[in-house]
């Protein structure tokens, strides 16, 4: 159930892609070090809107390259960082990861809190990826598929190429939720 990191990203400006990096630091409690997103309280802007002392629980953003792969073949242009995510894997289905499990990555290790909750800047990037990145299976349910979040248990570098063991939390499993 191992994947491994095929790029890193970061920006240290609110915008919607991020630049590629050869390699980011992650920071215990606080996300990727320099970028926009990190720190203990929320830092996306509609969040910080509604009330500013709220946990941080998007401190990192993962996306698996998979997705990136079903986007392309549906005639969209995006590559790693493009979509916000700060870490994209391959390899390793993140989606379907419970809620608790940690990725230890080199010496850094991330705690999985949820979904990414798909925003309309998606269409502001490329028209009609909102509805590619959005799925739908039993009893309608809606798949989210723009990756998952997360926030730094411990600390550390991390570049494409390195391992992401998965660590499951005990039973019984959650399903992953938007944060």
């Amino acid at each position: 159930m191992d994947g491994i990191v095929t790029a890193v990203s970061a920006s240290p400006e609110h915008r919607f892609s991020k630049q590629r990096q050869a390699g980011i630091r992650l920071l215990a409690g606080l996300g990727v070090e320099g970028d926009a997103h990190s720190g203990e309280t929320v830092k996306h802007r509609s969040r910080v809107a509604k009330d500013p002392s709220q946990p941080n629980l998007r401190q990192v953003h993962l996306i698996h390259a998979e997705l990136h792969d079903e986007l392309q073949a549906a005639g969209f242009t995006v590559s790693a960082g493009d979509m916000g995510e700060n870490i994209t894997t391959r390899g390793l289905d993140l989606l379907g990861l419970p809620t608790g499990t940690r990725l230890l990555i080199g010496d850094a290790a991330i705690a999985v809190t949820g979904l990414r909750n798909p925003c309309l800047q998606i269409d502001h990037f490329q028209a009609g990826m909102m509805n590619a990145v959005l799925d739908r299976y039993e009893q309608s349910n809606l798949i989210r598929k723009a990756g998952i979040m997360g926030i730094v248990l411990t600390g550390g570098e991390v570049r494409p190429g390195d391992t992401i063991r998965v660590m499951l939390p005990p039973e019984p499993h959650q399903r992953l939720q938007p944060v």
